[in-house]
């Protein structure tokens, strides 16, 4: 089977360099968004996300005119559906933004046509959700078109190289629908092409990012109970790491983005009975939060309210040194010490234009920090790690700071006249 022009659906963090990086190697693309807003900023030669080397790459594939946009899909050799799978109030999949863009391939589906689904979606969504869907257009999976499930499993702030370079998988329906998915990924993948079955394929995803969740979910644990036994867990884990076995991931504020805090909840849903270490994990992480406001009420001698506390939040991004603010424990921290009464000032350096109730943001750490009473850092920003406390210390009557990712070396903060509080470590340490 030949591809020569492709659709994909949904043009974000996934969808824009998939898109991009076909159109670069040859392949006429059509780029389809519902939002309005991201069709005019692309249109405009403007991007609505951060990503290193994106603008170049885009720019690139539009200057081509390989890759055109729009807001419905076209007639194509093969569908690539990449758009946002989240969960709802009661931790379920929301699919319906994966049913709406197989509604909308329906009018142009024709035989021998691939689509291939790469959102993040629970087991057998492939089979039970989108083949029933695409068959509205009277058309048979597996017989007359071919259908294929191959995740995206890249790390934000290295998109452009992991989507060429990383091990893909690729799970169809059938062996035909499978081989159709390696040749069209093939286009641009270096990395291997794994191939599986598409419920296989589903599951390799959600297990990778589950792994991780469960093993930050005993990192978090630690911290508490380096903070209970007085120790630094830091030390400790770096420490017990040097163990040919063991590879202890980084405790924080919570766990955040669109994968590792979402997908083990599509395994929850799935299979309830059979996923209670994937639940505890999931709440161990979603209550960290939480107890980082308890460090700062800790902090600030006021165990029972923050009331009109200034606090200064150095960062809302979910990761250190991106401008991606899905699910961020880090906003959730922001929230919950306005729900406390505190005045809360936020500097985000890569979304300077980021919105969160109740948090006044600002355009420089100098701006946040002014009146502040206590700093506190919840993303590892290269920004933030390079701050002098001594010329801080200027610029902010603060001389409180909790450090909730093992940010701030404690010497030079103590000397530079602060109490440091960290995540993980014993109040002893403070001073």
């Amino acid at each position: 089977m030949e591809f020569s022009k492709i659709c994909v659906l949904g043009l974000g963090y996934i969808g824009l360099p998939t898109a991009s990086t076909f159109a670069t190697h040859g392949l006429q693309v059509v780029g389809v968004d519902i939002n309005t807003k991201v069709l005019e900023t692309l249109r405009s030669g403007e991007l609505h996300i951060h990503e290193p080397g994106l603008r170049t790459l885009v720019n690139a594939a539009l200057g081509s005119r390989n890759l055109t946009i729009s807001d419905t899909p076209e007639a194509a050799d093969a569908f690539i559906i990449a758009v946002p799978t989240p969960f709802d109030n009661d931790k379920h999949a929301d699919l319906n933004a994966v049913k709406a863009a197989g509604r909308a391939i329906v009018p142009h589906l024709q035989p021998s046509n691939l689509v291939v689904l790469e959102s993040t979606s629970p087991p057998r969504t492939t089979r039970d959700v989108l083949a029933p869907i695409l068959e509205e257009s009277g058309l048979k999976a597996g017989v007359d078109f071919l259908l294929a499930y191959s995740p995206e499993r890249v790390l934000p702030g290295k998109i452009l190289h992991e989507l060429i370079e990383n091990a893909r998988v690729v799970g169809g329906i059938d062996q035909a629908s499978t081989e159709a998915g390696r040749k069209l990924y093939q286009t641009f993948v270096r990395g291997e092409i794994v191939l599986s079955d598409a419920t296989t394929a589903e599951m390799v995803k959600l297990m990778e990012n589950t792994y991780r969740d469960v093993n930050i979910a005993v990192a978090n644990e630690f911290a508490k109970l380096g903070e209970r036994f007085e120790i630094d867990i830091w030390e400790a884990i770096e420490i017990a790491n040097r163990h040919p076995r063991v590879a202890i991931l980084q405790p924080g504020p919570g766990v955040g983005g669109h994968c590792i805090g979402v997908d083990p909840w599509f395994l929850v849903e799935a299979a309830p009975d059979v996923t209670h270490l994937v639940k505890t994990a999931r709440q161990v992480n979603d209550s960290q939060p939480g107890h980082v406001v308890n460090l700062v009420k800790n902090a600030l001698g006021a165990p029972s309210s923050l009331a009109k506390m200034k606090i200064a939040v150095l960062g809302l991004s979910y990761k250190a040194n991106v401008d991606d603010l899905r699910e961020s424990p880090a906003i959730e921290v922001a929230q919950l010490l306005v729900e406390a009464g505190a005045q809360v000032s936020a500097y985000e350096p890569y979304k300077l234009d980021a919105e969160i109730p109740g948090v006044r943001a600002t355009t420089s750490i100098a701006e946040a920090v002014e009146d502040a009473e206590l700093l506190l850092m919840l993303v590892k920003h290269k920004a933030f790690l390079e701050l002098n406390p001594n010329e801080l210390a200027e610029q902010t009557p603060a001389r409180i700071a909790v450090d909730t990712v093992n940010g701030w070396p404690m010497h030079p903060w103590h000397a530079a006249g602060f109490k440091i509080y960290k995540l993980g470590v014993g109040n002893s340490n403070a001073n």
